[in-house]
């Protein structure tokens, strides 16, 4: 099913913009903030190594939003999906089954939809206000260096 109209926009970005829309926003002091981990955790199920390979990527990558209390589950699932991937990707080169292969294209389907919860999108991480650190082009490094000299 599609997304219609505009992504939802994060809090923060609403709070930064000086909240334009004028909608109520959460206090401050009400907001739980998600204590990133330091290490990536064991997965709570066997996986094999493809599985394995994007549970530790995930890890590595997202550990600044990713919650090992209450996306673990999904996780697991989409790492469980990968570990079944390969295994029907080897059917398909295997057969070359119709069926098989529509099977694939719905699983790998899945396997985005599921990565994109968990934010590993450009537009997703967006949405949920995590920005990329952007490189900063040589205009921006001069005027900075011009800026220091004058203060």
């Amino acid at each position: 099913m599609a997304n219609r109209g505009r992504p939802p926009k994060p809090i923060e970005q609403k709070r930064l913009l000086g909240n334009p829309g004028k909608r109520p926003l959460p206090k401050q002091k009400d907001i739980v903030l998600l204590e990133p981990i330091k290490t990536t955790p064991e997965p709570p199920r066997k996986l094999f190594d493809p599985g394995l390979e994007l549970w530790n990527r995930v890890w590595e990558s997202g550990i600044a939003w990713i919650s090992p209390t209450t996306d673990v589950d999904l996780l697991m699932l989409v790492c469980e999906q990968m570990d079944e991937r390969f295994k029907l990707r080897s059917q398909v080169w295997q057969s070359n089954r119709s069926d098989e292969r529509a099977a694939l294209r719905r699983l790998e389907q899945q396997i985005v939809q599921n990565l994109s919860l968990l934010g590993f999108s450009p537009a997703d991480r967006s949405r949920l206000g995590i920005a990329e650190v952007r490189r900063v082009s040589k205009l921006e490094e001069l005027k900075a260096r011009v800026q220091n000299k004058t203060n």
